[in-house]
């Protein structure tokens, strides 16, 4: 799985997080077997020769997301929690693990499309041998809080992952030169049917973090005070319309609008306008997972960098917000259809801990070079997204359903 989308919750001390997000043993068996069966559902629309291909490094194959999303649950769950399990396969963990150095060997990343076998097909079995155990665990044992926490972890793990599925088989076929699509129901650009208003926000001491009783991950928590200073938030993301200004206006060959390295990145990889737009016969037209489609510019602008969205900020003599900013304006915006860039850097909350062992790998060391994302996309799963979620990525990253909104 990519290293920025790996987060998972301190289970050093499970007291310190049951109040956070501990369902009843019998919830956890329905979210279990709901999330496992959406993982599938969105592959059933792939052909076999789609689940092998990975045309970039950020980019794995569906089958091999498959697979780990199930080895998780065998590495973590059943090896320590279901007496006398036995493995699938002794292979599973060196081809499937992602970047747990603690856990053992594994096969590079970059080396995740050279995988041809084991077979799509093999990895529908080993799917349905680990759901099996898994549930019969769950059935037929009372389990402890540590052994429910690992559950309802690798269950969001997993919903982590049918985002990147999206993701990923998205740039799969989107450059794949015939533009095939995926399906015509995912609905990828609902468009903000209201007119743009700006929240004024005073200034004043806030308080930061996750305190409900749902999941969440570690470094949502750490409640804490911040000061803002008052500010103007835009209550719609910017628009595949006003994008288009920018680009008409020569917003991508002034060097004044971008920051060094962003010009650097814009030049060496000629990026002239957001990702999957085409201009064909003088029309713009964009690659959505329904195939190659009209520009709807009325809709958010998305597949957008940090860079990018900086760049057009600059450009209308205004900012992005911080993630303090947007965390305490959002009750009075709508979000949730693209990731939201911020300009604030991925850092611990006051007193984040990393947890001990393999667990804790997939937080803290990756506090390091990247942007906060507040909200959810259109491809987030259900039951996944809050306001306190701290997504995260490197600033030139674009393959995700990205988008922003504006400060003055």
């Amino acid at each position: 799985m990519q290293a920025h989308f790996e987060k998972f919750v301190n289970l050093s001390d499970t007291k310190k997080y049951r109040s956070f997000f501990m369902l009843s043993q019998s919830e956890l068996l329905h979210l279990f077997k709901e999330t496992r069966k959406d993982s599938e559902n969105i592959c059933s629309f792939l052909e076999t020769e789609d689940y092998v291909v990975q045309p970039i490094v950020d980019v794995s194959p569906p089958k091999w997301h498959l697979g780990h999303t199930t080895w998780f649950f065998e590495e973590f769950v059943l090896k320590k929690y279901a007496k006398n399990h036995s493995l699938f396969d002794e292979n599973t963990a060196f081809v499937f693990n992602s970047y747990y150095e603690s856990v053992g060997e594994k096969v590079v990343r970059t080396d995740r499309g050279n995988l041809s076998r084991p077979t799509v097909a093999w990895i529908y079995k080993f799917r349905e041998y680990i759901t099996t155990e898994t549930v019969r665990l769950l059935e037929n044992y009372k389990l402890s809080e540590e052994a429910l926490s690992v559950l309802e972890i690798g269950c969001h793990h997993e919903k982590q992952h049918q985002e990147l599925l999206y993701a990923d088989i998205k740039y799969i076929l989107g450059n794949n030169p015939l533009m095939p699509e995926y399906n015509q129901q995912f609905r990828e650009n609902p468009v903000q049917d209201f007119e743009r208003e700006w929240l004024d926000i005073p200034e004043g001491i806030y308080e930061i973090g996750h305190t409900s009783e749902d999941f969440c991950y570690d470094n949502e928590l750490g409640t804490h005070k911040t000061y803002l200073h008052d500010f103007s938030i835009s209550n719609k993301l910017v628009t595949n319309s006003e994008y288009l200004e920018f680009i008409d206006a020569g917003g991508y060959e002034d060097v004044l609008l971008w920051h060094a390295e962003a010009w650097d990145w814009v030049n060496a990889n000629q990026i002239k306008t957001p990702f999957y737009w085409h201009k064909i016969e003088n029309k713009w037209h964009q690659y959505t997972l329904g195939g190659l489609k009209p520009l709807n510019l009325d809709a958010p602008v998305t597949h957008i960098s940090y860079y990018e969205a900086f760049a057009y900020a600059q450009w209308k003599g205004m900012r992005l917000p911080t993630e303090q900013e947007w965390e305490i304006a959002q009750k009075d915006f709508d979000w949730g259809s693209r990731w939201e860039w911020t300009e604030s850097a991925y850092s611990p909350y006051p007193n984040y801990q990393k947890a001990d062992g393999a667990l804790g790998e997939y937080n803290g060391k990756f506090m390091v070079n990247q942007k906060v994302l507040r909200g959810a996309s259109v491809a987030t799963s259900s039951k996944h997204s809050r306001y306190t979620y701290r997504n995260f990525f490197h600033p030139q990253l674009r393959w995700q359903f990205t988008g922003f909104r504006l400060v003055k």
